[in-house]
């Protein structure tokens, strides 16, 4: 504990976020009789000029509530079709720009990058992000709960990740320009790609969010609070947009798809060759109402899963990666994302061994009636029958209100599947709710009860949690429990029966303008799990602090606590686990340098006990980028466990390779290779977009087990074009 003495004679900065956040910042729409030219040409274009800038930008990164060191200049209007938003950055030394990547979608940290996030049904709960760097890159995705997912699960969310739904696309140009004054960029966002309640005099919740890579310098036009890590996602906190007058935008949109398919079995000797096609169809029944309708649908273009090594006992996580599941994925999440998902669209279309089922088609309506978030999905998957699976079909339906101007809601949910031609058939039914308290609380929860054949007790879930993010504190309480008989199959358990309290305590601390140090951030949090005779079955204490200087470089300095209850013999690779109670702790050091720059690196080391014996944890990763073009990660994951005589040393490394000839054309490649199982696979993609995900797709994988245990050596090749037809102009 004498780390969190020694922070205490650090000298910090207190800045009052009451005052920083004592009054929201509002405008009034603007309305254009003409359209501009959308060349990313602001300034000299006439069109622009009579219209105000917005006002000025506030920094939280790195002089807290000082306005920020260049200026920003953000101009709104409409016509009956399209919403335009103008900016100028200027910077003071354009040489010094910074982009990193130019792909759809690729991350904008740490490039010089302007965001907006437009939460058009004013519910401060949910929006659509939109950016871009000085290239051009087309940046969106939808924002769910404020962007917050579960604080507690240590598992990956792929395309959405804490409530963000990257995987969303939209159809939607912006063109940018570089001069002396900094640069500038120009958008143009349909209204039909977006989700509204047309009518008179509307209120949206709007805020600017913009990146400045030469000073690490993070600026809003609604300023935020220190500490708020999902910054521009926290709607809640928005500026407002007023006057916003519109009618509803028809829109209905085809999109037919063709591929072909070549797979070269090595062990069989056989060359097999497959077409496919299909089509969704996407209607606008209002403009905040969608019917999405699919048909023998493919996900051909997604990228493959990253490899894991299971060293535990429990359930990895596996993030969906399919771009129809994961529209507006946020409407249909109910439960703890990675710990309790009570509907897991993982489970549709992908076998228990993680083989491919076919999707025969289903349909989605998915939108807002009202007040009321309302999603219905319904697919159908094709039986195997060399696997035994039966033709069966999933299907969810979730309400969820939301009270106006209270951060507040309440829902209610249906997850199951029924075998088509068989009697089987499980559902789980859910409510849940959140309770809104000001700006800086929230009391959430959830309870739920699954429907299954033979089981009738202890069918249950539930969790429930409080939180307090205000005046730089993260504070965080919940209690969760599965019951012994409660079973969703279409959905995710990490563990099955646990009661388990959870929390957290965070404190982000600046330190003064003149050091080098920007801030530090202690902290503590537990998790313990216990069965339902009382027994302790897994705790985790974790003390932390991390160090953040304004240079970028970031040093996280933690200590765990570790408790492990074994009832029943299990194993690791060659390791055998017996049963027992173990205790354990470990030192944890992660540190990365500037990620701006372009070369960084990264690393997180785990040192200590593990099941009577010892664990090395390493995983690191080196980036390296050229311009806005090619940039590359080598990552290795190491695992050195030794009990007794016995040892394993599990190893996955990756190399990820991406060259992008413009932002709508890229190729990327994924090698991995896993030391365990010995497997060696290689996923490669080029795409030539056209919008909205759909264009040409070439994708090459090998997959080789080169100990030949599951005759596993295959190639293949897939061709897959797709277009969307917009039939209403």
């Amino acid at each position: 504990m004498k780390k969190f003495i020694l922070f205490l004679f650090i000298p910090f900065i207190s800045y009052s976020q009451d005052d920083i956040l004592s009054e929201r910042p509002s405008f009034n729409a603007n309305y254009l009789e003409k359209a501009p030219e959308v060349d990313g040409n602001i300034i000299h274009d006439e069109i622009w000029k009579p219209i105000l800038s917005i006002g000025t930008f506030i920094q939280t990164k790195p002089l807290l509530g000082k306005p920020s060191s260049e200026k920003t200049d953000v101009k709104i209007a409409f016509t009956k079709d399209v919403m335009y938003v103008g900016v100028v950055c200027y910077d003071s030394r354009p040489n010094t720009l910074v982009v990193s990547d130019s792909r759809r979608d690729a991350n904008l940290d740490n490039d010089d990058s302007f965001l907006f996030i437009i939460d058009t049904y004013n519910d401060q709960q949910n929006g659509f992000l939109f950016g871009t760097n000085s290239s051009g890159m087309e940046y969106d995705a939808q924002i769910d709960n404020e962007g917050v997912g579960n604080r507690t699960a240590q598992r990956q969310q792929g395309g959405v990740i804490g409530g963000t739904n990257l995987n969303w696309d939209a159809s939607w140009i912006v063109k940018t320009e570089v001069g002396e004054y900094g640069w500038s960029a120009e958008f143009a966002i349909p209204l039909k790609s977006l989700r509204f309640s047309p009518g008179e005099n509307k209120t949206w919740g709007i805020n600017f969010q913009r990146n400045i890579s030469k000073t690490n310098e993070i600026t809003y036009w609604a300023p935020l609070p220190l500490g708020f890590n999902f910054g521009i996602k926290r709607v809640s906190l928005a500026g407002k947009m007023n006057g916003i007058s519109l009618k509803k935008p028809g829109n209905l949109k085809f999109l037919p798809y063709a591929l072909t398919q070549f797979t070269n079995n090595k062990i069989k000797n056989k060359i097999y060759t497959d077409f496919e096609y299909g089509a969704d169809l996407k209607y606008s029944i209002t403009p905040s109402l969608t019917l999405d309708l699919t048909y023998n649908t493919d996900f051909a273009q997604a990228e493959v899963d990253k490899q894991q090594v299971n060293l535990d006992r429990f359930n990895l996580f596996y993030p969906e990666k399919r771009a129809f599941f994961l529209e507006n994925a946020g409407q249909f999440s109910v439960g703890s994302p990675g710990e309790i998902d009570l509907f897991f669209s993982r489970r549709i279309g992908i076998s228990p061994n993680g083989s491919v089922v076919p999707i025969i088609g289903g349909g989605r309506l998915s939108g807002k009636i009202g007040s009321t978030n309302v999603g219905i999905l319904s697919m159908v998957t094709d039986d195997i029958e060399k696997d035994g699976l039966q033709k069966e079909n999933y299907y969810v339906a979730r309400v969820n209100h939301n009270f106006n101007n209270s951060r507040s809601s309440i829902g209610a949910a249906l997850i199951g599947k029924d075998e088509i031609n068989g009697g089987y058939n499980n559902n789980v039914f859910a409510i849940d709710g959140i309770w809104g308290i000001g700006k800086k609380g929230k009391i959430s929860g959830f309870i739920a009860k699954s429907s299954t054949p033979g089981i009738s007790l202890d069918d249950h879930a539930f969790k429930f949690s409080a939180n307090y993010d205000w005046n730089s504190w993260n504070i965080y309480a919940q209690y969760s429990e599965v019951g012994e008989g409660f079973n969703p199959e279409v959905g995710y358990l990490e563990r099955a029966s646990f009661k388990k309290p959870g929390y957290l305590i965070f404190k982000t601390i600046r330190v003064g303008e003149d050091s080098k140090l920007l801030e530090y951030r202690p902290h503590i949090s537990g998790r313990y799990y216990f069965d339902f005779e009382g027994n302790i079955v897994t705790t985790y204490t974790h003390i932390d602090v991390h160090w953040a200087w304004k240079n970028g470089f970031e040093f996280h300095t933690g200590y765990n606590v570790r408790k492990e209850w074994v009832s029943e013999p299990f194993s690791i690779s060659n390791l055998n686990i017996t049963p027992g109670e173990y205790n354990n702790s470990e030192a944890q050091i992660v540190f990365w340098t500037n990620k701006n720059k372009d070369i960084s690196f990264s690393t997180r080391s785990n040192i200590g006990g593990y099941f009577g014996g010892s664990k090395f944890l390493n995983s690191a990763s080196l980036d390296l980028r050229s311009g806005d073009k090619f940039s590359s990660t080598l990552s290795i994951n190491t695992n050195n466990i030794k009990i007794g005589d016995d040892k394993l040393n599990a190893i996955i490394s990756g190399l990820r390779i991406t060259y992008s000839f413009n932002p709508r054309m890229f190729i990327q490649s994924l090698v991995q290779y896993n030391n365990v199982s010995n497997l060696l696979s290689v996923n490669s993609r080029f795409g030539l977009l056209n919008d909205a995900n759909t264009g040409l797709f070439i994708v090459f994988n090998i997959l080789k087990d080169r100990d030949l245990v599951d005759d596993l050596n295959t190639q293949q090749i897939t061709l897959k074009y797709t277009y969307s037809f917009d039939l209403i102009k």
